[in-house]
This record gives C-alpha cells, sequence and structure tokens, in this order.
C-alpha cells in the first residue's frame, strides 16, 4: 500500500504543494496565514466527508454534526474542569464517533435519500440542544475556550497545514487501500459486492467512524485555534453545505481535492469579501459551474487529463 501510495501522481503533486505551502510564513502577512489556517481545517472536514460520500456512496448532508460533537465536547471539558488541550481534543474526537456510530447504525439500514435526511435532522438536533443547555453550552452567544493553541500566527499556520497533511496522508492511504476498493464497490452496487461476500454494513460504519474522527478533531483543533465554539462556525446548515461544495469541487474520490476545494473556497469567499453580499453570489455561482462543466472537480479533472495523454 505504501509503494502505491507514494507512486501516484497525486502524492506528489501534493507534496510540492505542501513543502511550497511551509514556505508561506517566510513572505506572506499573519492575515493571509490566518484564512489559509482556517482554510486547512476545512480542507479536513471535507476530506473526511469525501471518504463517505466519495467511495462509501452515502450523502452525508450533515457534517456539522460530527464537526459539532468534537468542537463542543473540548470546549465545554476545556471551559468547565480545564482539562488538557490535548485530553479535550481526544474527547471531541471520541465523542465525534460515538454520537457516529449511534447515528450511522440506524441510518445505513435506511435505503435511498433517508440516511441523509436523518444526518441533516441530526445537525438542527445537535443546533436546538446547544441552544437549550445555554448555560453549559454557552448558547446563541457562544462559548469561549481558555486555552487557545498558539499565539502566534506562524505556528498556527505550520500545525493546520501538518494537522491537514497528515490527515490527508491516512485518509488518502484508506481510500487506496484494499478496505477503500471495497467501500468505493459497495457504493457503486451494494447488492453486487456483499455477494462477493464482503460485509457492506460493517465496512460503510468503518468509514462513518473515520470520517467522525476526523471531523471531530478538527473540530476541536479549530475551535482552540479560534479561541471560541459557536453554532455558526461548527454546527450551522451552512457550514455543511460549504464542506460538501468544496469536496465537490475537488474531485469525488480524490480526497486531496476537497482539501484543494475547501482551500479554494474559503479564499473565493474572502478576496471577494468587499461585495458584500454579493460575494456569496459570486462564489456559488462559480461553485455552480464547476459543479455543471467540471463534474470531476478540479483535481479529478486534471487527473482525467493525465490519462488521457
Amino acid at each position: 500500500m505504501i509503494a502505491r501510495l507514494f507512486s501516484a501522481r497525486l502524492t506528489w503533486l501534493a507534496l510540492v504543494v505542501l513543502v511550497l505551502g511551509a514556505t508561506l510564513p517566510l513572505y506572506v502577512t499573519g492575515y493571509i496565514l490566518g484564512i489559509l489556517t482556517l482554510s486547512y481545517y476545512f480542507g479536513v472536514f471535507a476530506m473526511a466527508w469525501d471518504l463517505l460520500f466519495g467511495f462509501a456512496g452515502e450523502v452525508n448532508f450533515g457534517p456539522t454534526f460530527l464537526i459539532g460533537l468534537g468542537a463542543y465536547t473540548a470546549g465545554i471539558i476545556n471551559a468547565n474542569w480545564g482539562w488538557p488541550m490535548a485530553a479535550c481534543v481526544l474527547a471531541g474526537a471520541l465523542m465525534a464517533v460515538l454520537g457516529g456510530v449511534l447515528l450511522a447504525l440506524p441510518a445505513l439500514k435506511l435505503k435511498g435519500p433517508y440516511f441523509g435526511l436523518v444526518t441533516l435532522v441530526a445537525v438542527l438536533l445537535l443546533q436546538n440542544f446547544i441552544v437549550i443547555f445555554a448555560g453549559v453550552t454557552g448558547g446563541e452567544i457562544g462559548l469561549t475556550v481558555p486555552d487557545v493553541l498558539f499565539i502566534d500566527d506562524s505556528a498556527n499556520y505550520e500545525f493546520a497545514l501538518g494537522f491537514m497533511a497528515l490527515s490527508g496522508a491516512i485518509l488518502f492511504g484508506l481510500s487506496r487501500s484494499p478496505i477503500g476498493l471495497i467501500l468505493q464497490a459497495s457504493g457503486q452496487d451494494a447488492v453486487e459486492t456483499a455477494a462477493l461476500g464482503f460485509n457492506v454494513a460493517k465496512h460503510k460504519l468503518a468509514a462513518f467512524c473515520v470520517s467522525a474522527f476526523f471531523s471531530g478533531t478538527a473540530g476541536a483543533l479549530m475551535i482552540f485555534y479560534l479561541g471560541t465554539a459557536s453554532v455558526g462556525t461548527v454546527v450551522d446548515i451552512a457550514v455543511g453545505v460549504q464542506v460538501i461544495i468544496a469536496a465537490v469541487l475537488g474531485g469525488r474520490r480524490t480526497i486531496l481535492g476537497a482539501a484543494v476545494g475547501a482551500i479554494f473556497l474559503i479564499l473565493a469567499g474572502e478576496a471577494l469579501r468587499p461585495l458584500g453580499e454579493l460575494s456569496t453570489f459570486v462564489v456559488s455561482a462559480v461553485a455552480l459551474a464547476v459543479i455543471l462543466f467540471f463534474p470531476n472537480g478540479f483535481i479529478g479533472s486534471l487527473l482525467r487529463v493525465g490519462e488521457r495523454s
């Protein structure tokens, strides 16, 4: 699997971009580093979502359910009990996995669009829970965490870049492993895959758990970067839509392309901010055009051109 991983054209392209990205603190401002840092966490969200949708074929309309569980669990523990950040992040990741299992066990038995609807309702339930128990969660105002990852912009940037790179390597390797091939086969034809003797439900549940782990971990780390957790930043449905669009823009079943899509969306939104409300329209229009005319996404289209040549 390792040999296959490093022989892939996409991997070498990612390594070149990663090396170039690591040099950015030498010549860009702290403001730009801050935007990129946030985009790297969104990159992990999108890659984790792509593993479930791109390979397992399950449309999760509520990625922020897993993200929010990780973020709020870590934030609440840190704010109320003062646990170290590492322990809080681990607790957030485990809570996201636990929540993902409890959600996936009944949801994966459903057919058609019902799985997606269940995940969407889960987000709404989490939002209401946060508002109802505002004394613990901070409610609509948000939850302030006393600890932060780093004070220095460059340190925050390098940490987020390293975390995204490590997450991408693991998820990409998993997607190219026999497990990933089984997931891809089950996503295309679950009945035929099961007829070959593979436990489709078990593999999809495993994919959901992996997706939940990385989503929860990235959510927890992001709130320690921002210093606060709120519905608008980690749970809102609009955030989930942004994650989904990022993964589709980058290229389904590419994993690393999802990170590219997330970085593009965050940077484009920030660059067009002077347009006000019009910026959302422009970014959405570009995203729609890419999805309609380049259904394989940025990286997917690039790889297909390379294969034809």
